[in-house]
């Protein structure tokens, strides 16, 4: 049976764009967001824990990704143009006040909900990603990290390339990690892999590389930072410095034995650490 299949499923009309969502459970909610190249089955193993604790998960696919609607503008698909999506996405479900948990892509999503929105989110976990300040003038270990957003950005070319003998550069890219052949499948629908790419695209122009960081306001919602040693795009730096940016109680974890999908390679213990740093049963934080 499909691991998917067993969860409910609701299509939402936010921000004029119809999302796909999970939507399991009951008490406080946790608004879960992935990443690239994922869609919400990313949190398959998250779910019945977030469950069994006495929580509702709220999984959607994002703009663009799985069997959420695409948007025809490039702009659309800005980490900035995107968070309109989640706040239209909690009024349309009913939802004042969320946690957040979010990994890559997703992650920096939450930074920016929280630190825009903050009376929206309760606690903040964030996988992978620090703080969108932290980008400003990026090491030579970042540069060699994220090769693959300045090749993301060539389009047209990127698209034929990373299709080109069966998805060979795709695969290299992700070294085997993550669900490479849901991946595949997902992204050789028409137009999947171009909105997908857009992500970059948008959020990551190469004339913004030395652009001066943003300015955002401090995250007040207790934040939970995670990063993984086997991460081959993202440095462990940039998630430790996250802390000068909240204003709330912070901690960070690093995860031995897992590679960039600390969801899929260490879901118990991701469950394990989400479930202490999060209110007991669902309370409202």
């Amino acid at each position: 049976m499909d691991a998917m299949s067993q969860f409910r499923t609701r299509r939402v009309k936010a921000n004029e764009i119809e999302h796909f969502l999970i939507d399991e459970g009951e008490g406080q909610p946790v608004l879960l967001l992935h990443g690239f190249p994922d869609t919400s089955s990313l949190w398959r193993h998250q779910i019945p824990a977030l469950v069994d604790a006495g929580f509702r998960a709220v999984a959607p696919d994002l703009r663009g990704r799985g069997r959420t609607q695409a948007s025809a503008r490039l702009e659309e698909y800005a980490l900035p143009g995107m968070v309109p999506d989640l706040v239209a996405l909690l009024d349309a479900l009913g939802i004042e006040r969320a946690h957040v948990v979010g990994h890559d892509f997703g992650a920096g999503l939450g930074w920016l909900l929280a630190a825009l929105h903050p009376e929206r989110v309760g606690h903040l976990v964030v996988l992978s990603v620090g703080h969108p300040a932290t980008r400003e003038r990026p090491t030579l270990e970042q540069l060699q990290k994220s090769w693959y957003q300045l090749f993301f950005q060539f389009g047209g070319v990127a698209e034929e390339l990373l299709r080109e003998s069966d998805w060979y550069l795709f695969r290299e890219f992700l070294q085997g990690s993550g669900d490479v052949e849901d991946y595949i499948a997902d992204l050789s629908r028409p137009g999947a892999l171009t909105a997908a790419l857009n992500w970059y695209r948008a959020s990551f122009p190469v004339a913004r590389l030395l652009a001066p960081a943003p300015k955002l306001p401090p995250v007040k919602a207790p934040t939970l930072g995670l990063w993984s040693t086997g991460d081959q795009y993202l440095p462990e730096y940039r998630m430790v410095r996250s802390a000068y940016y909240v204003a709330g109680p912070w901690r960070y974890e690093r995860i031995e034995d897992a590679s960039h999908w600390i969801p899929l390679d260490q879901a118990q213990r991701l469950n394990r650490l989400i479930g202490e740093f999060l209110p007991t049963r669902g309370a409202p934080a």
